[in-house]
């Protein structure tokens, strides 16, 4: 697996190992971000910054590693883009500042969103009760290094190197996974026997396919070439040569001027209905439409299908199933908000993204 895609799957929900203290609301001069008390710490936010600038450097292979982290004026930053792109040594001040402030905003928000949320979901997992132990973590961990690296110590130690990553930041975040994973779980519905038939008489057509047709056509602009393309029909020559000759459709003129499986509507409507009143097998023709002059002939008559309830019980179990942990999912997300996000405070200025409190989007 590529190093990307490892960070994104550990990654995959924002949650914090550490607990929830309510106290103090002011962002400490040692911090960027203040959860009900417990501050997000400077080098922390550096460090997560370093990892995620990785993560997205080692998605396009070749790009330089930049790291911004001390706005507002990004000395540090332009430093590192001269020093890693030497076709930009003389670019002004200004410029690559710019630059910086963008790239610093991409990744902060998701650093802080990665942060801030860690704080929120582990202490909605502790209102819940819901425990994840050592040993369920060194459990998942093991698997997880046994699937991606073959249990190799040297290729996890390559990825930490890659990474910028610790062992404990993925121990971190292992964690992490599994404390949102019971989260939702505890959030989802079971699909019941009644939920599945009532999905199934609501959307009947999704089991099923209507009736079809499999026709050739072949489509001129006037009257006198379809004509003259329907007297080449009748005398034997091939639907292969005649499409070929005289048909102005691209999509079929080389395919002897078959479509499969056409349904009602699906077509030029002047084409369907002749498409389905004409008999199996019959050339039908010239049929003006509003692209100009059809022949048609219907070669083979496809029957209506029907999935019985039996038959789509799996199928709609599974939808019902990622239904519902989708909106547990919801649920969790909307739980952490509202009882967190009054006590999450931000460092004014660059520091202020969506979780903060008393964050206002830009006017566009």
């Amino acid at each position: 697996m590529s190093l990307r895609r490892w960070v994104l799957a550990l990654c995959a929900f924002f949650v914090s190992a550490m607990a929830v203290a309510a106290c103090g609301s002011n962002v400490p001069g040692n911090a960027v971000a203040n959860v009900a008390g417990n501050p997000i710490t400077t080098q922390a936010f550096k460090h997560w910054m370093f990892v995620f600038a990785k993560r997205q450097a080692a998605s396009s292979p070749g790009a330089p590693l930049v790291v911004p982290t001390d706005p507002p004026d990004f000395n540090g930053c332009i430093s590192q883009v001269r020093k890693q792109v030497p076709t930009l040594a003389k670019t002004p001040d200004k410029q690559l500042r710019a630059t910086c402030k963008q790239l610093f905003g991409s990744l902060s928000n998701q650093v802080l969103d990665f942060l801030i949320r860690g704080y929120w979901y582990q202490a909605l997992a502790a209102k819940d009760h819901v425990v994840v132990t050592n040993a369920q973590v060194q459990q998942a961990f093991n698997k997880a290094k046994q699937q991606q690296f073959g249990g190799s110590e040297t290729q996890f130690k390559s990825f930490l190197t890659q990474s910028g990553m610790t062992l404990a930041d993925v121990l971190y975040q292992v964690k992490l996974n599994l404390v949102y994973q019971k989260l939702v779980t505890n959030g989802t519905k079971p699909v019941t026997a009644a939920a599945i038939g009532d999905y199934y008489n609501a959307h009947k057509s999704q089991f099923g396919t209507p009736t079809s047709r499999n026709i050739r056509i072949v489509l001129t602009k006037t009257q006198s070439e379809a004509k003259t393309a329907l007297s080449a029909l009748k005398k034997g020559q091939s639907w292969t040569t005649v499409a070929k000759k005289y048909s102005i459709d691209t999509a079929t003129k080389d395919k002897g001027g078959l479509l499969t499986n056409i349904t009602q509507g699906q077509q030029d409507q002047t084409l369907t209905k002749t498409a389905f009143s004409a008999p199996l097998g019959k050339i039908e023709g010239p049929i003006k439409s509003q692209f100009g002059y059809y022949v048609l002939q219907v070669t083979k008559i496809n029957k209506p299908t029907q999935k019985t309830l039996a038959q789509a019980h799996s199928q709609i179990s599974q939808t019902l199933t990622a239904q519902s942990k989708t909106s547990a999912a919801n649920q969790v997300n909307a739980r952490a908000r509202k009882a967190y996000l009054h006590q999450t405070y931000c460092r004014s200025g660059d520091y202020m993204m969506a979780d903060c409190s008393g964050y206002k989007p830009p006017k566009k």
